[in-house]
């Protein structure tokens, strides 16, 4: 099948991915590596599932099938999700396929015969739009989409066996333990940046999100020089990009590094005591004032509604 092909490690990356080539108009091809995998993406109504069934658990080692795989099939396309891993096979992939990579994208959309992606860069500072022609390997931050709808059409899974050499060899494994919440699924956020002066303010941040079951994020500062939330809580350019119904902003200045991450948000409120901070530039509501006395009011509002 020619078309669009997307890889992405989790399946929840490839339905975002789905979602965007369902927009594009192109028929849908998605790689998994694993039955569980492939069994999870054909919920989600792409054309067509290929696994590709090697012996290596390394998704790197999976570039060159994936290379003879998009050959064969006569690819368009190939979108990648923005992980650690991704990144890697997509760049092994563009230079196998001797064709552009545009990495990080913020949209993706038809322009005539040609692709037109944005990005940004220098921290969010510039925008940067290129055309794309013939095929390309694309890479997409998660959250940049929703989800395509599951079970409306299940896919079929095409089975096909492939060699993968590992590269590498597994001494130890050490499971990394998750502690943040999954703010790319969240619908409504709250997050705290450096108008927190101490850690026991966190409290009232923590009573906010009860009051509408939001989940708690923060600034990277917050995460990285303070440590009062896991490093997966921050948003911005180098942690998560999320795309709520409500964002609010607690006592977060604005700075490009961060909003940079928020910029998919439907709504976005701010509290700060800085009328002149550059979060109310993009805010669609404003509170200006002391969030000591603002938080605990506004909590108890949202109750009562």
């Amino acid at each position: 099948m020619s078309g669009i092909f997307i890889y992405a490690e989790k399946p929840e990356a490839s339905a975002e991915l789905i979602c965007l080539a369902k927009e594009l108009g192109q028929s849908t091809g998605v790689i998994a590596l694993n039955a569980a995998d492939a069994e999870q993406i054909a919920q989600y109504g792409a054309n067509q599932v290929f696994w590709l069934k090697g012996t290596s658990q390394w998704p790197e080692d999976y570039a060159p099938a994936i290379v003879e795989l998009l050959k064969a099939e006569n690819a368009e396309m190939l979108l990648v999700g923005a992980s650690v891993r991704g990144r890697d096979i997509a760049a092994s992939v563009a230079a196998r396929m001797h064709c552009g990579l545009v990495s990080d994208v913020v949209s993706v959309k038809r322009n005539g015969n040609d692709i037109e992606t944005t990005r940004m860069m220098y921290g969010g500072a510039v925008v940067q739009t290129a055309l794309c022609q013939g095929f390309n390997v694309i890479t997409v931050p998660p959250g940049k989409y929703p989800l395509a709808n599951a079970g409306a059409f299940i896919s079929p899974v095409l089975e096909r066996e492939v060699e993968a050499k590992p590269q590498v060899d597994l001494l130890e494994n050490i499971q990394i333990e998750k502690q943040g919440v999954d703010l790319a699924q969240a619908k409504r956020v709250v997050c705290i940046g450096l108008g927190l002066e101490d850690q026991n303010e966190l409290k009232m941040a923590e009573d906010l999100c009860e009051s509408f079951e939001a989940a708690l994020a923060c600034t990277r500062p917050i995460a990285e020089e303070k440590g009062w939330l896991p490093a997966d809580s921050y948003i911005g350019i180098s942690g998560k990009s999320i795309r709520p119904e409500l964002y609010v902003g607690i006592g977060v200045s604005g700075q490009v590094q961060h909003t940079v991450g928020i910029r998919d948000a439907k709504i976005i409120v701010a509290v700060n005591n800085n009328e002149k901070a550059p979060i109310f530039r993009i805010a669609d509501y404003g509170i200006v004032g002391d969030l000591k006395e603002i938080l605990p009011v506004l909590t108890q509002a949202i109750k009562k509604a």
